[in-house]
């Protein structure tokens, strides 16, 4: 699957020369003129990464990235600024702002291509690592559902393992049965406390039943 580059730009020239280099270098783009037109393409698109222009009318992109990085949905997002502007403030500010890298007009189509390859491949490696959750000595990998525990693998139906998955992923907090049922079943369809009761107690057979504690009329939470 070809990565997705989302561009952000007011000048249709700049627009068209980014999307030439990056198609032909094997990506997917889609483009949009402004940041207002742009978080709209963001919830379509859904771009690993974000080439976006400082100076734009509408909203700049200095406010769009403020937005993009105060919602925890895109946290895995890329995002360079495009800038033809070189004073240190400007580069400074897209940093503190939440910007992963810039890259300044005029663009030099080589330069262009390696800093997006190597923000790409940055961001496989960060997606690789997030995707095993360690806890005690049950290590879960989301990629290849898979759960070891002390080393062995063991047997996880799709519900158990995402169970599992979501109190990993909160090893702090306790999750109410109505949190588990709702994330995991839906709420369209009607599943009793007793199914989270019963699916905990086949994990806890896997797992060890230290591991997982009950609070009592409330959920459950990893023990620590």
């Amino acid at each position: 699957m070809k990565n997705k580059i989302l561009l952000i730009d007011d000048e249709k020239d700049i627009l068209e020369f980014l999307s030439y280099n990056l198609i032909k270098a094997g990506y997917k783009i889609d483009q949009a003129e402004n940041g207002d037109e742009g978080l709209k393409k963001l919830k379509t698109f859904k771009p690993d990464l974000i080439i976006v222009d400082v100076m734009m009318p509408v909203l700049d992109g200095i406010e769009f990235c403020s937005i993009v990085r105060s919602n925890p949905q895109h946290e895995n997002i890329m995002i360079v600024f495009l800038t033809a502007r070189s004073e240190d403030y400007t580069q400074i500010v897209a940093l503190e702002t939440g910007a992963d890298d810039f890259i300044s007009k005029p663009i030099k189509p080589k330069l262009l291509i390696t800093k997006i390859n190597s923000l790409i491949k940055r961001l496989e490696n960060k997606k690789t690592e997030n995707s095993i959750l360690k806890f005690k000595n049950i290590e879960l990998n989301i990629e290849k559902f898979q759960v070891l525990v002390d080393g062995e693998e063991k047997l996880f139906p799709k519900k158990e393992f995402e169970i599992l998955e979501m109190l990993m992923k909160n090893i702090s907090k306790v999750l109410t049965r109505e949190k588990l049922l709702n994330t995991i079943w839906g709420t369209d369809l009607y599943v009793g406390d007793r199914t989270i009761d019963v699916h905990i107690k086949r994990i806890r057979n896997k797992v060890g039943s230290s591991i997982i504690k009950t609070i009592k009329g409330v959920g459950y939470k990893l023990s620590e």
